[in-house]
């Protein structure tokens, strides 16, 4: 079972990094279709355990928090914003209604701002991060620059670990901060992404947050990922 879902995974990177260095191709002459990969993300999500439910909700304690290494996003994410405007995310946003104090417009609503963003895509490979701003690639080298663990207005906690710009192109945003739901090394499967000049202001936004997935997903896969949370 465990080298059936390495294989898997390794299938998936394969294929994220073949579709993703063919659209990037592509775009100079037009804009590519949305990734529909051959191989699909089964036993890409997986069963939660009790605590790491705790953990996707924001309760942990400090000392369960530690540093990660950039190689846990390692890989090729599309930005989910299209699909929220496009409507294939409609079923996600049903699904927070029955279960919030909102309707399905109005979650929708406040997903258009937290997910908005021009970063199409966005490609991470060992120290080097390329952004896709409007499919136009700025790229530069990153080291960590620590964690913090930040206490939201509703009362859970989450946890920021957040890359400084050593050298690379002016257009590469001097930070980013990565959320995922996860305080710990592991694998991203999907990630919030906070970026720009200023670390301290990107600490104090909660209200926009762009939101990837794999490349290699279809629209279908993120829904089914989104759904499975």
């Amino acid at each position: 079972m465990h080298n059936t879902l390495i294989q898997r995974a390794a299938a998936l990177a394969l294929s994220s990094t073949l579709l993703f260095t063919g659209a990037v191709f592509a775009a100079d002459k037009a804009a590519p279709e949305t990734a529909q990969s051959q191989e699909h993300a089964h036993g890409h999500h997986h069963p939660q355990t009790e605590e790491e439910k705790k953990i996707y909700a924001g309760i942990f304690e400090d000392d369960q928090v530690k540093p990660r290494l950039l190689s846990d996003w390692e890989g090729h994410w599309q930005s989910v914003y299209p699909y929220l405007t496009d409507g294939t995310l409609d079923p996600v946003m049903a699904k927070k209604a029955e279960k919030g104090d909102k309707t399905a417009a109005e979650y929708k609503e406040e997903y258009e701002v937290g997910y908005k963003t021009d970063v199409d895509w966005i490609s991470i490979e060992g120290d080097q991060v390329t952004f896709y701003k409007q499919r136009q690639p700025s790229k530069a080298t990153y080291a960590s620059d620590g964690l913090e663990i930040l206490t939201y207005p509703k009362g859970n906690r989450g946890v920021r670990f957040i890359f400084k710009k050593i050298s690379g192109d002016d257009a590469a945003p001097d930070y980013f901060q990565f959320s995922d739901h996860t305080i710990a090394p592991q694998k991203a499967g999907h990630f919030h992404l906070y970026f720009g000049d200023d670390r301290a202001a990107l600490l104090k936004e909660i209200t926009n947050f762009p939101t990837y997935y794999p490349f290699a997903l279809n629209k279908d896969e993120i829904v089914e990922e989104m759904l499975a949370h």
